[in-house]
């Protein structure tokens, strides 16, 4: 007599024979499907449920997420309904609009496993996930306490404090992470530097902070492969550092591919990015922007060279300000943004046109990411 694999379940409803997938084929399956879709698959069954739910599932869904997608987060009351559900569509990535969920809201640059750290300098900053729904508040370092205590007595204006957000990769934790030059808020040492802990909900000095400056005026740390990293200010050559979230240490990776990040009429004419997984930093010297990415060996190649007198969309101030690279999409084709009411291009890399292919029409932030399952209680 045959027997009937285990692998699989034979079921006879109605004198046909239906076949029920082995459970592991169904993850494959599942882990191909947009978050929104197993949002609603968790209430199929407790098995579906658990599965989804688990932090190996949760890690295979990532590394299958389509995208990168872009939220375009902006600070105003989005009145017309349209706008509010305003997507739009770029091969397999989509740009949306949504709302800060708080005034006076920054973002940190870019994400970590679909995260997004929103912060604000005033009041509690958060965590969180735009595909789930899920998010989770922080308090404000001690740092950050300081500045608005300066900000209330109205002295002597301080610069703006700009979060790290990663992910300490060994042990999963995710870390927000505070940097900033020590003199401009009467502390000792070049820097100080704090590292929120989320099991204990409290914010911690890190000793020591790094030895280097860094340039402080509208630079946001980047986060790549467990580290966080920002660019060094100072009468020397212009040096990338990192934090690694593991070890909680500083060192230098390497020289920026030019001598010296100089302030444009203010404005930081350098950014440090990710591209197509690789650690980049873009240069503004009109009427070109400069874009290296750094090797695994140390070493910077231009990734390209884009012409600020050809036919770009950047309206406000695009003698000054250095775009931003948000994410290469299809190889090919690089999305480029900025803040404020300026419109989303992409830069064909390879035959160098520009097409416009977003224009907000509220002020706010763009920021890439990946569509997941993650929050940081998962880990």
């Amino acid at each position: 007599m045959l027997k009937r694999p285990r692998s699989s379940l034979v079921l006879k409803r109605h004198g046909s024979r239906l076949v029920v997938l082995p459970h592991d084929v169904v993850e494959l399956i599942l882990e191909r499907l947009a978050v929104k879709s197993l949002l609603r698959f968790k209430s199929v069954c407790k098995k579906w449920e658990s599965t989804i739910e688990s932090q190996r599932f949760k890690e295979r869904q990532l590394i299958r997420s389509r995208g990168p997608d872009v939220i375009f987060f902006t600070w105003n009351d989005i009145k017309d309904e349209a706008q509010s559900r305003r997507i739009v569509s770029l091969g397999s990535s989509i740009i949306r609009l949504v709302k800060f969920p708080v005034s006076n809201t920054m973002i940190c640059h870019g994400s970590c496993d679909g995260l997004i750290c929103l912060f604000c300098n005033h009041s509690a900053s958060f965590v969180v996930n735009p595909a789930t729904g899920w998010h989770q508040s922080f308090p404000l370092s001690n740092v950050q306490k300081l500045l608005s205590n300066m900000y209330k007595r109205r002295e002597k204006h301080a610069r703006c404090l700009q979060l790290g957000f990663g992910k300490d990769k060994f042990k999963g934790t995710y870390k927000p992470v505070l940097l900033c030059n020590s003199s401009e808020y009467g502390l000792a040492n070049a820097t100080t530097c704090e590292v929120f802990d989320f099991t204990t909900n409290s914010w911690r000095y890190v000793l020591p902070a790094s030895p280097y400056r860094i340039f402080h005026w509208n630079q946001k740390p980047v986060y790549f492969d467990g580290s966080l990293y920002w660019l060094t200010e100072g009468e020397e050559e212009t040096k990338v550092i990192s934090f690694d979230l593991h070890t909680e240490t500083f060192q230098v990776i390497c020289k920026a591919p030019f001598p010296h990040a100089p302030y444009r009429f203010g404005v930081l004419s350098v950014i440090l990015c990710i591209l197509d997984n690789r650690l980049c930093v873009t240069q503004q010297n009109w009427p070109t922007q400069m874009i290296w990415s750094l090797g695994s060996n140390k070493t910077w190649k231009i990734l390209c060279s884009i012409d600020l007198t050809s036919d770009f969309y950047f309206p406000f101030s695009s003698q000054f300000e250095t775009i931003l690279p948000l994410a290469i999409l299809e190889k090919k084709k690089l999305l480029l943004g900025r803040d404020g009411m300026q419109p989303l291009v992409i830069h064909d890399l390879h035959t160098k046109s520009n097409d416009t292919v977003f224009i907000p029409r509220h002020n706010g932030y763009p920021v890439s990411y990946f569509q997941s399952l993650f929050s940081v209680s998962s880990n």
